[in-house]
């Protein structure tokens, strides 16, 4: 099977060097002259006649059959980095191969989730798959820094070596203007760092619409009971850290009755006026109205690591009955066991 997908740089942070440059060669090659290519070859030096050498290793310059580009060819973009997305993961990066290392198994279950997830939602094509390795399909770039677009292939398989855990990326075909071609080291570390960063970007943006599905959830569900503080004074106890607690709370006080008039998050204080609660919230969650005189009250919330407490008083910095705080406690309960669309937003 033969795939295509067109993929912009400019999402994997690709930096360009723009000084003066009119095209892609350009902004790829040094901008100095390059007459020293038509330097005359190295000749023996002639010693004068009676003179004796000295011989200097400081500068000798190593034999040998050395391969790589000059002159215009020599690309002096720097090389791409690999994004530091995954939490605990090392990149090696051999012969144009990169490899994800990380000690836990599960970090690179979750990486090849990703990876599956890519390609079940079409972003990566695929031409051949197995059960921890697959074959990409041909894939397309579009950089300002190239002459035309380049397409490439890649192989993507799990790895294990000494007791961690890896993804290696390696690129298989490469081709530009629709020609295939042999890709150079240099091309081939670049366009499988792209590839590698794609895979962490959506690794990563996975990662965290999971963690505001967790938040979310905790904030619409937070349980509540009574408890005592320092003083044996009573007090509501969520179990929920305080920043998560801050969030659902204002959201949800207006539900119980009590209209927000002020609320300082580092002092902990809340000052709301109860006015009851609607009769049609009473009825979807057989509620009882709270045995509280309309007026205003002040809530402090304190922060108890991974719980928080709350106080309530009244107009006159008195604490009200444990009766109606258990009143409040036991309405809240009723909107966690049968939230509305109002509540779980």
């Amino acid at each position: 099977m033969k795939c295509s997908r067109q993929l912009v740089l400019s999402s994997l942070a690709v930096l360009v060097l723009s000084a003066c440059s009119s095209s892609p060669a350009e902004r790829r090659q040094a901008k100095d002259s390059f007459a020293y290519l038509d330097a005359k070859d190295f000749h023996d030096w002639t010693m004068p006649k009676d003179a004796q050498s000295h011989y200097y290793p400081n500068y000798q310059i190593p034999k040998g059959d050395y391969q790589g580009q000059v002159g215009q060819n020599v690309d002096i973009r720097p090389p791409q980095q690999i994004l530091n997305l995954v939490p605990g993961a090392r990149s090696q990066v051999q012969n144009g191969k990169v490899t994800l290392w990380v000690v836990k198994k599960s970090d690179a279950d979750s990486v090849w989730r990703a990876i599956n997830d890519m390609v079940d939602s079409g972003k990566l094509p695929v031409a051949k798959k197995s059960h921890n390795a697959l074959e990409t399909g041909w894939v397309r770039w579009t950089s300002k820094d190239e002459d035309s677009e380049i397409d490439t292939r890649y192989d993507i398989e799990r790895v294990q070596a000494n007791h961690r855990y890896g993804i290696q990326i390696s690129l298989v075909q490469w081709r530009q203007k629709e020609s295939q071609k042999e890709a150079t080291i240099p091309q081939r570390q670049r366009y499988t760092a792209y590839m590698t960063n794609l895979v962490t970007t959506h690794y990563d943006a996975e990662r965290r619409a999971e963690e505001r599905r967790k938040a979310k959830a905790m904030v619409n569900n937070i349980p509540v009971a009574m408890g005592t503080d320092r003083s044996g004074l009573p007090v509501i106890i969520a179990r929920a850290p305080y920043d998560i607690f801050w969030q659902r709370v204002t959201t949800l006080l207006p539900t119980l009755g009590f209209n927000i008039k002020d609320r300082n998050h580092s002092q902990g204080t809340v000052k709301v006026r109860y006015v009851g609660i609607d009769d049609d919230t009473l009825a979807q969650h057989g509620l009882k109205p709270l045995d509280l005189q309309t007026g205003s009250y002040t809530l402090l919330l304190g922060d108890l690591s991974n719980r928080t407490s709350i106080n309530v008083t009244n107009d006159k910095d008195k604490p009200i009955p444990e009766k109606q705080m258990k009143q409040i406690v036991a309405a809240w309960k009723a909107l966690i066991d049968k939230p509305d669309s109002k509540n779980s937003q």
